[in-house]
């Protein structure tokens, strides 16, 4: 299992900033969809945001939409999560991943209701905001 390396998260206040970072190896980054998913204990795993291979793009949950910001570097194999204005609803492990989508049911469509398979998946870092 190919595994990603993710850097950044930590605790913060209310309203308070983070950036998450992933590398990937070369051969995954190049012919993967990017994401960060999230996942509190006894909840289900959700996709945050997801950049495509190209970085043309991109997906967001509901909640986190003029808030977050992902980007990924092609030079250097690597995807971003910036996240502002945080909120306590916010705090979960963040994994980073590459995943696979379905060609026939389009880019937004496969993030929001689950039609993508993980191909590598990051260890998770925790993101706390606390009140």
């Amino acid at each position: 299992q190919v595994q990603l390396v993710e850097s950044g998260g930590g605790l913060v206040q209310v309203g308070g900033s983070l950036r998450l970072s992933c590398a990937a190896p070369e051969d995954i980054f190049s012919r993967h969809t990017m994401g960060w998913f999230r996942q509190d204990p006894g909840q289900e795993r959700e996709p945050v945001a997801a950049v495509s291979r190209s970085g043309t793009l991109s997906y967001y949950t509901t909640s986190v939409e003029g808030r977050f910001t992902i980007s990924r570097d092609n030079v250097n194999q690597t995807v971003s999560l910036e996240m502002n204005g945080l909120q306590p609803e916010d705090t979960a492990v963040y994994h980073c991943a590459a995943i696979e989508l379905p060609a026939d049911i389009g880019f937004t469509n496969a993030l929001k209701y689950g039609g993508y398979i993980f191909r590598a998946w990051g260890q998770g870092t925790q993101v706390t905001v606390t009140a």
